[in-house]
């Protein structure tokens, strides 16, 4: 059974792969999606081995996408809208597992700590959209004076930012590419909780749905704080209190996150 719970831990990461080819949309320089995965999972890998690591695969993504033929604002901006859309699903998916979950079982500390940082990240996503459509309002002379307290090319960087705001903005216009962020993203997370799922099931643990979705995403939202690398520690910290709370035995919940996250 666990080699299944592999199984769609991989086809989550592949998920995550069309999730960006699709904010690419019809780039004619768009890499193919096998070497979009094998960009992701190197991002993956030096996000997992750095504290705070976010930073250095969002480099190391960059860096890949520019030289596989994707231009330095698409680049960007399929980074950023990747991520920011991923989150925006997250927070979605645990906000539904709430809604289902508390008038059987009642609210806990962990869940409103989690919604606060789900509404935390929620905000930011906002205000990261509205200042890239805003192009050449407080966003660009912001942008700018970062540029040139670090030595930057400030017009080269307000030339990327109003880029990724025609981007943003085509992406609005068109539904049906919107449409596949958000199914991909939702397909993303769906799996990797599936697979979460499996493993606590090939130690002979279950969870109603609701448990599963709402320990899922607690662990999933905080694991947002840059702390450890991969959220180590964090995740597992908060995964197996909650499954436990959630009537799984102490001993099938440690075995079957610690399983689940080597995965």
């Amino acid at each position: 059974m666990w080699l299944l719970g592999l199984a769609l831990e991989m086809a989550a990461l592949f998920a995550y792969s069309l999730l960006t080819q699709a904010v690419l949309g019809t780039h004619h320089q768009t890499p193919s999606v096998w070497r979009l995965f094998r960009i992701q999972m190197s991002t993956k890998a030096v996000g997992n081995i750095l504290p705070g690591g976010s930073a250095a695969s969002s480099a190391l993504g960059y860096r890949l996408l520019t030289l596989s033929g994707v231009s330095g604002p698409d680049a960007g901006f399929a980074l950023a809208t990747a991520g920011l859309g991923s989150a925006v699903v997250l927070n979605l998916i645990l906000w539904i597992g709430l809604i289902a979950s508390i008038p059987g079982r009642g609210v806990n500390a962990a869940y409103g700590t989690a919604a606060l940082v789900g509404v935390i990240v929620m905000l930011i996503a906002a205000a990261l959209i509205f200042g890239l459509i805003d192009g050449q309002g407080r966003a660009e002379r912001a942008l700018r004076w970062c540029a040139r307290a670090m030595r930057f090319d400030e017009d080269r960087a307000a030339e990327v930012l109003r880029h990724m705001g025609n981007r943003l903005q085509g992406l609005a216009s068109e539904p049906g590419l919107l449409w596949r962020v958000l199914f991909w993203a939702a397909v993303n997370w769906l799996l990797d909780a599936a697979s979460l799922w499996i493993f606590l099931r090939a130690f002979g643990g279950t969870l109603n749905l609701d448990a599963l979705i709402v320990s899922f995403g607690i662990a999933n939202v905080l694991s947002v704080i840059p702390i450890t690398p991969g959220g180590l520690g964090i995740v597992e910290g908060v995964y197996i209190p909650t499954l436990t709370g959630f009537g799984l035995a102490g001993s099938t919940a440690a075995v079957g996150v610690l399983s689940y996250r080597i995965a």
